[in-house]
């Protein structure tokens, strides 16, 4: 289906600016100068993590994402921070890479608009190289009965004016589905409306791994 105008002229500035706010940005902080080896970033956007990567601990770096109209302005800070960085525009259900061929996989602010978010996982643990390590940054369901009333009130809403973002996944449940155990899970509020900044972050291995 093709991007509708406003899917194309509105929603990709205010999707920049407000995943670029700075209290987002701390948390990318906490997760991408951790990628190390091959790095496979799903979901790359418009280029909001290329500052905090490690030049030092990275070889190469692929980013993922179907949004074309994100891509210009990925390439620019791609540019900027003087990376090498191939752009795929493709979905994340389907990832067109052979199978164990990242070191490592980064999402950040992803999981919450691909359509099918486990297909998209069970992707990234196949194109992830033994002993690599899924690094990931997220929004979702809160703990908080209250709150997560509300995530399901704003959904329809919500979804239509954010791109399809959906306020309450479940991002642990989603990576243990997918075949991944949890190294590190780190959970917070972050400032701002409730059922918009609940937080997860960490890291994820394969589970037949030690």
């Amino acid at each position: 289906m093709n991007p509708s105008w406003y899917e194309r002229t509105i929603l990709p500035p205010v999707l920049d600016f407000a995943c670029g706010l700075p209290m987002v940005s701390r948390q990318r902080q906490l997760v991408v100068p951790l990628a190390q080896g091959r790095v496979l970033e799903v979901g790359i956007g418009t280029g909001l993590n290329m500052r905090w990567y490690d030049k030092a601990r990275v070889t190469h770096i692929t980013g993922l994402d179907p949004a074309l109209q994100l891509h210009a302005l990925a390439r620019e800070r791609i540019a900027e921070a003087g990376l090498e960085v191939d752009l795929v525009a493709m979905s994340a259900e389907t990832i067109p890479l052979p199978d164990a061929s990242f070191d490592t996989v980064l999402i950040t602010y992803t999981l919450c608009t691909i359509a099918d978010p486990l297909a998209a996982l069970r992707e990234m643990r196949r194109v992830m190289a033994p002993g690599g390590r899924l690094l990931f940054c997220e929004h979702g369901r809160a703990p908080d009965e209250s709150v997560r009333r509300w995530q399901d009130r704003l959904q329809p809403l919500w979804g239509k004016l954010a791109g399809g973002c959906h306020l309450g996944r479940d991002i642990p449940a989603l990576l243990r589905q997918a075949g991944f155990r949890l190294r590190d899970l780190n959970t917070r509020y972050l400032p701002g409306p409730r059922p918009l900044s609940f937080n997860y972050w960490g890291e994820a291995l394969l589970y037949y791994e030690a």
